[in-house]
């Protein structure tokens, strides 16, 4: 049966194409959709997950980065780095800005780093100095690219003009990127007082991060603590939770879409091959087999398609930010599944129906209608 449904699958090159192309091409735009979100998401926490801290402490109630604002005494910082178990403390400051050059503005999440920190900086400069100094900003390339600017140039970060010093790469999202400036010219420019919005903690070797958290929690009142991990996941909560909706109907419809195509491909495909399945009637296969035939090879259409579409989505992931850094493809192996297994089932079923219809008539009456 496998190698009947094969020859009578390659029988037809130009057939064949077509309909694994427009399997492709469905497949492409759901792993597409797919992959879009997946990489946005993945980029929300992008700071959280390579800032280098172990675990964050906040101002009391403030659970994540994003729609939120957080508030310390200055003097938290040395009361953190007094608890048993803690390495490092490295206290920054935090706020969401906009970054403004030659008449545009780009969202930014703007951090304040003190000099010489040992993490919580830029974590991949790919042009310019590592650090900020006095009067400079560091941003992404993504916004650099977009906004024509280069090492050098002048932008408008928290109400001042700054200077470029270094480009960075990694941070930036959907609608937002990363910028770093000095701990003292944030200060400086947004006031209030000894205040930092966060203390980012690096444990010493051998300590777990939720131990250690669970220390802070117990000696240093006021604040809020919280493991990697656990930061990251409440920022994707409520970043899911604000966009689930738009998401969800953006999401549905590419699915439902390329779904409808898959089914429409393999239904006209199947039609197509009416005559070969008439000489199968002809020669004696029953309808059973006829139907296993069929959706054999429907299935191996489906997984031609698929390879192909995943490798032009792979292949888009790679393309797609070279020209645009802000959008980022992940393809998640759950993504991958979840397509494999729903439309196997759409093309196996989109398959049946015109072969029962087939199954039904007289293998010469099959041949002539062909």
């Amino acid at each position: 049966m496998w190698r009947l449904a094969v020859s009578n699958l390659v029988q037809d090159n130009v057939r064949l194409l077509i309909s694994v192309g427009g399997v492709a091409l469905a497949l492409t735009l759901v792993l597409f959709f797919d992959a879009v979100f997946a990489g946005a998401q993945g980029r929300l926490t992008a700071y959280i997950d390579h800032a280098g801290a172990d675990v964050w402490v906040s101002q009391q109630g403030v659970r994540t980065m994003h729609m939120s604002a957080s508030a310390l005494p200055a003097s938290v910082t040395d009361q953190v780095r007094a608890v048993p178990g803690v390495g490092e403390a490295v206290p920054i400051l935090y706020a969401e800005d906009m970054v403004r050059a030659k008449g545009k503005e780009y969202i930014a999440y703007v951090f304040g780093v003190p000099d010489g920190a040992p993490f919580g900086g830029p974590w991949r400069i790919v042009a310019g100095a590592a650090a900020p100094g006095p009067g400079e900003v560091i941003i992404d390339r993504a916004i650099a690219t977009q906004a024509g600017l280069r090492v050098g140039d002048r932008v408008t970060v928290l109400g001042q003009q700054m200077r470029i010093a270094g480009l960075t790469s990694g941070t930036s999202s959907l609608v937002s990127a990363a910028t770093f400036v000095r701990m003292d010219d944030f200060a400086r420019v947004r006031g209030g007082g000894a205040v930092v919005s966060f203390v980012l903690v690096k444990v010493q070797p051998g300590e777990s991060p939720s131990v250690v958290a669970a220390r802070l929690a117990q000696r240093v009142s006021g604040v809020t603590v919280q493991t990697r991990e656990q930061f990251a996941a409440q920022e994707r909560k409520l970043v899911g939770d604000m966009s689930a909706d738009i998401i969800t109907i953006m999401n549905t419809a590419g699915f439902l879409t390329g779904l409808a195509v898959i089914a429409l491909t393999m239904y006209i495909a199947t039609l197509g091959r009416r005559k070969e399945y008439g000489v199968l009637k002809a020669i004696g296969v029953r309808n059973g087999r006829l139907y296993q035939i069929v959706v054999l090879q429907a299935l191996l259409s489906v997984g031609l398609g698929l390879i192909a579409g995943l490798g032009l989505t792979l292949l888009l992931g790679v393309l797609i930010p070279r020209v645009n850094e802000f959008i980022v493809l992940s393809v998640s192996t759950a993504s991958v599944v979840r397509v494999t297994v729903v439309s196997a089932a759409i093309a196996g079923v989109a398959a049946l129906l015109p072969a029962r219809q087939l199954a039904g008539l007289e293998p010469v009456a099959v041949i002539r209608r062909g």
